[in-house]
C-alpha cells in the first residue's frame, strides 16, 4: 500500500478559535476521503479557512481533534507532518532578497536529516515543480520583485517539491488570472489522478464544481453539504449556503453543474 493510499486526514468534532475566543466552528467533523479532490465553498466567514489552517496544524482546536492517519495531528513532529501533508496558505511571506529557485528547494527540507543530505531526487523534485508551475524563465529573480501571480505559482512550487500525499490550499487561484487559474486548477487535478489528496478551499463555485470529486459547502462554521458535485449543487442548496436566486445547468463542457445567478440575485424580496 502506497503513502498516498494511507494518508487519511480527518477534523474530528472541533471547536476552533483564536485566545479562546471561538471564531466560526463548533463541533464540526469533517473526513477528507483519501486521495479525493475535496473543494471547500461558503460564503465569508464561514470557517473555511480557519478548518484549512487546523488541518495543516497551525491551530489547535479548543476541543476536539485533527487526526492524521489515525494519530492526533498535534501530538506528531513537525517533521512527520511536513513530509504527509503540504500547505499553501492565502498569503505568505518569503525572506528578503531569496530567489524563485531558492524558495522552492525550501520545499525539500522536510526530507532532509543528518544522515540524508542533498540527493538527485531531491534535485528531480524541485525541478518538476519548476516545470509543472511554469516559473522556469523567472527562477532566479528574487521573490519579492515578482507580480502577485508569478510569485503564487512560485509558492505553488513549493509546495509540490514537498511531495507529500495531502496538499492544502486556501485560495490558491488568488492573484491569478484566468489563464493561470485553469493551468493550476489542471495542474492539481492531474497531481490528484496520479493519486495525491488534495483540499482546496475556493470562491468559485463553478470552478468547485468542474474540478471536485468531492464538494464540501459550509455556513456559519458548519458543514451544511457534501458529496459528489453533482449531488451538491442545487438550486436550494446555493440558496441556502450564499442566499442568491439562481439557476444551475448542465456545464456544457463538463455536464457538471454550473451556477448561473439570476439578476438582481441578492435583491431582497
Amino acid at each position: 500500500m502506497t503513502d498516498n493510499q494511507q494518508s487519511q486526514l480527518e477534523a474530528q468534532s472541533v471547536t476552533l478559535g483564536y485566545g479562546g475566543h471561538i471564531v466560526t466552528c463548533r463541533d464540526l467533523t469533517l473526513a477528507i476521503p483519501p486521495g479525493s479532490f475535496t473543494v471547500v465553498v461558503g460564503p465569508n466567514a464561514c470557517g473555511k479557512s480557519t478548518l484549512l489552517r487546523a488541518m495543516a496544524r497551525l491551530l489547535v482546536p479548543n476541543e476536539g481533534q485533527v487526526v492524521l492517519n489515525g494519530q492526533d495531528i498535534n501530538r506528531l513532529k513537525t517533521r512527520d507532518v511536513a513530509r504527509r501533508l503540504g500547505l499553501l496558505p492565502q498569503t505568505s511571506t518569503a525572506p528578503e532578497g531569496i530567489s524563485v529557485a531558492e524558495l522552492v528547494v525550501r520545499g525539500r527540507y522536510p526530507h532532509q536529516s543528518f544522515l540524508r543530505q542533498w540527493s538527485a531526487a531531491d534535485e528531480e523534485a524541485v525541478r518538476s515543480a519548476i516545470a509543472a508551475t511554469n516559473i522556469a524563465d523567472f527562477s532566479d529573480r528574487p521573490v519579492d520583485t515578482l507580480s502577485g501571480g508569478q510569485r503564487q505559482r512560485a509558492w505553488v512550487a513549493m509546495a509540490l517539491a514537498q511531495e507529500t500525499p495531502i496538499l492544502l490550499l486556501d485560495e490558491p487561484t488568488t492573484f491569478l488570472d484566468i489563464a493561470h487559474q485553469i493551468d493550476l486548477m489542471d495542474l492539481l487535478e492531474r497531481l490528484n489522478r496520479q493519486g495525491r489528496t488534495i483540499v482546496a478551499v475556493l470562491h468559485d463555485l463553478n470552478q468547485a464544481a468542474r474540478y471536485a470529486s468531492h464538494l464540501v459547502a459550509m455556513k456559519d462554521g458548519k458543514v451544511i453539504a457534501e458529496g459528489h458535485p453533482g449531488d451538491v449543487v442545487t438550486q436550494e442548496m446555493v440558496k441556502a449556503i450564499f442566499d442568491i436566486t439562481c439557476v444551475v445547468i448542465d456545464d456544457p463542457v463538463t455536464g457538471l453543474p454550473m451556477v448561473v445567478p439570476a439578476k438582481n440575485a441578492h435583491a431582497e424580496p
